[in-house]
């Protein structure tokens, strides 16, 4: 299938397929005789692979490893080397729910304070400046 066809089967634009072939993360297996790239299902499980990995934030580099434990379908593959990506990734995502938390509470904090009236005082201003 054509790059339009296989972006539109993995969920991803035409332009984001280009990008994971650029940098080599998922390539098309072959090019047309015109030169055009074409897609087979297995390229295309990859990409959906890779997006549903930067779904859940894996980087680029994270995911080509995740990937690379994928594709490893014989006993070399573990599922504690996948446990340690996915593990750090959580670890990550609870750190960045208590920064949104802290920034929650201030901001709420900020919000009740002030009067939301006509006046000029504000403590929001006042905690911004």
């Amino acid at each position: 299938m054509n790059i339009s066809a296989a972006s539109k089967a993995a969920g991803l634009p035409v332009k984001t397929v280009r990008y994971y072939a650029d940098i080599n993360l998922v390539e098309a297996p072959c090019r047309s005789a015109s030169g055009y790239r074409t897609y087979d299902d297995i390229a295309v499980r990859k990409l959906v692979f890779v997006r549903r990995s930067r779904e859940f934030g894996f980087s680029i580099e994270e995911c080509r490893e995740l990937l690379g434990l994928y594709q490893d379908q014989d006993q070399d593959r573990t599922s504690a080397e996948v446990k340690r990506i996915a593990s750090k990734r959580l670890a990550e995502i609870e750190v960045k729910q208590q920064e949104l938390q802290s920034l929650h509470d201030a901001l709420a904090h900020l919000v009740k304070s002030c009067r939301g009236d006509n006046r000029p005082d504000c403590p929001i201003i006042d905690y911004l400046g």
